[in-house]
């Protein structure tokens, strides 16, 4: 187990890129032109680190993606995938050597710039020596044939095997075991996918469909592109027996629901409700940011199949099916909660995966703000936000202990209660301090400043000061870092319950990927 952080976003970021650059490889230098500098002749291996404070062994520090080309064909009688996946990547420095994330999958041949690379699988690193060392600031198009298996079993894995085919469900760090990648949200980059299938099932990605493709042999090849760019972690590609739904939204938006055939009338009523849901959230925090949106209920009952009731994979948010089945006010909220990630978390990625807290946080307080204001009580029975933020700031102390500060997490407990309803907290003492009006303003000057890209903490704090007119840095770093819960403004009364060290924590959820922690559900 990692311990639990008590140090402020800086200092972790500091000790998870000095974790994994000691255990990157050592640098040499390898000769390439002749007649130059040095400096313009050797190139070293690029470090197999982006700094993650969270997860310090993801990505490489020596190129930046520019665009993903995923090509699949899904062979129904074995249950594997063949897989090509080009990138488009623009060098950081002089490259003897580089490295993709990748697990799991079945490496055949590398080329860069159309030569043929050597390569390595070490631990969860896809290794790439080019033929010639590759010039700083340099683009490059680096081609990945290869094979998966779905069903493989893993340490961790982003496949959901179906019995009729897959989907994927890459957040946090396991896009890697689908295709290999630069696995860090924020490198994020354009999207295409082709997705060849058997005639008779459906092949579905983010983004628009822009081309279908009748091909010999009683296939189809799907092809989608994404219009804005995206994370590795919130891909979405499936392979199934689907009928796809289209249905308008508000504005204009067009709305894509991919549902298994047999469950379409079922669950009609549910996705029925995503209009109105986006028209709400969208007078708060403006247009809806992507080309489209839709729900995606994977045809799965397995219970290990997937640890969580949604996942916001961008433009087709990917859920248990049968938790749609349930009336509306046990599934609203949730839904709202999974939209909300369209803005936080999908438009605006974390700068690091210390910086989760913005992405649920937010899910969670618009979630909640839904909820309550359709008079729906929560799982504690409460019907209003001042309610449940009474009872969770009464147990702020101990999920700090529990859990760490709001924004110092660790691989253990990133998804625990503290990133969650530990976040709203945050963002509810920030409306009552600076109310309502600056608050809606902040918020949305945050989502217009870092459009797709991504944003850290130190960002969110900046933009809330700038916006609301005063020096927030103190406030909000000792509601985010501090291991006491601040007093709450505008209820003085509010009182934090004691830390009791044996005290179990039940808001510590058994997997790192489960997104049961959402006070949605």
């Amino acid at each position: 187990m990692r311990y639990r952080s008590r140090v402020t976003a800086p200092a972790a970021a500091l000790i998870g890129t000095a974790a994994a650059l000691a255990a990157a490889p050592s640098a040499h230098a390898t000769p390439t032109l002749t007649g130059t500098s040095a400096a313009k002749t050797s190139g070293t291996p690029g470090p197999e680190t982006l700094g993650d404070p969270v997860y310090p062994a993801l990505g490489n520090d020596g190129y930046r993606v520019a665009a993903y080309d995923l090509d699949f064909s899904y062979d129904a009688t074995t249950r594997l995938v063949d897989a090509t996946a080009t990138l488009k990547i623009r060098t950081t420095q002089a490259l003897s050597r580089f490295s993709l994330d990748s697990l799991g999958l079945d490496i055949r041949s590398v080329r860069v710039d159309g030569r043929k690379a050597t390569f390595e699988q070490v631990d969860e690193k896809l290794r790439v020596t080019p033929a010639r060392t590759l010039p700083a600031k340099c683009r490059v198009t680096v081609c990945v044939e290869y094979s998966a298996d779905p069903r493989r079993d893993l340490t961790h894995t982003g496949w959901v095997d179906t019995p009729d085919g897959f989907a994927v469900c890459c957040q946090p760090n396991s896009a890697h075991t689908v295709f290999p990648c630069n696995d860090h949200p924020s490198d994020k980059a354009d999207f295409s996918f082709r997705l060849v299938v058997p005639n008779g099932l459906s092949g579905v990605a983010t983004g628009r469909l822009v081309r279908t493709q009748r091909l010999d042999g009683d296939r189809t090849a799907y092809t989608y592109r994404s219009r804005e760019p995206m994370a590795t972690e919130l891909i979405q590609i499936t392979v199934g027996d689907y009928v796809v739904k289209q249905r308008q939204g508000p504005n204009g938006l067009p709305l894509r629901d991919v549902v298994p055939t047999a469950r379409a009338e079922a669950l009609e009523p549910a996705l029925a409700l995503t209009p109105g849901i986006v028209a709400w959230l969208e007078t708060r925090l403006g247009a809806y940011p992507f080309e489209t949106y839709g729900l995606l209920p994977c045809n799965s009952d397995d219970p290990n199949a997937f640890d969580f009731t949604g996942l916001e994979t961008q433009t087709l948010t990917i859920y248990k099916p049968n938790y749609l089945l349930q009336a509306e006010p046990k599934i609203g909220s949730h839904m709202m909660h999974e939209l909300v990630h369209s803005y936080f978390g999908n438009s605006v990625s974390p700068a690091t995966w210390a910086d989760l807290w913005i992405n649920e946080g937010h899910a969670d307080f618009y979630g909640l703000l839904y909820r309550y204001e359709r008079g729906w009580p929560d799982s504690l029975g409460l019907t209003s936000m001042e309610a449940r933020m009474k009872d969770t700031y009464a147990r702020g102390d101990q999920w700090r202990h529990d859990s760490g500060p709001v924004a110092a997490p660790n691989a253990v407990n990133l998804f625990d209660s503290q990133r969650y309803l530990g976040g709203v907290l945050v963002l509810y003492a920030l409306r009552n301090l600076v109310g309502e009006q600056a608050f809606n303003a902040l918020e949305r000057a945050f989502l217009a400043r870092f459009r797709n890209s991504s944003a850290s903490t130190e960002d969110y704090i900046a933009v809330a000061s700038e916006v609301s007119g005063q020096d927030l840095t103190g406030f909000l770093r000792d509601w985010l870092y501090g291991t006491k819960t601040p007093r709450m403004p505008g209820h003085p009364d509010w009182t934090v319950t004691p830390v009791n060290p044996a005290l179990a924590a039940p808001h510590s959820r058994k997997s790192s990927r489960s997104h049961d922690n959402s006070a949605t559900l």
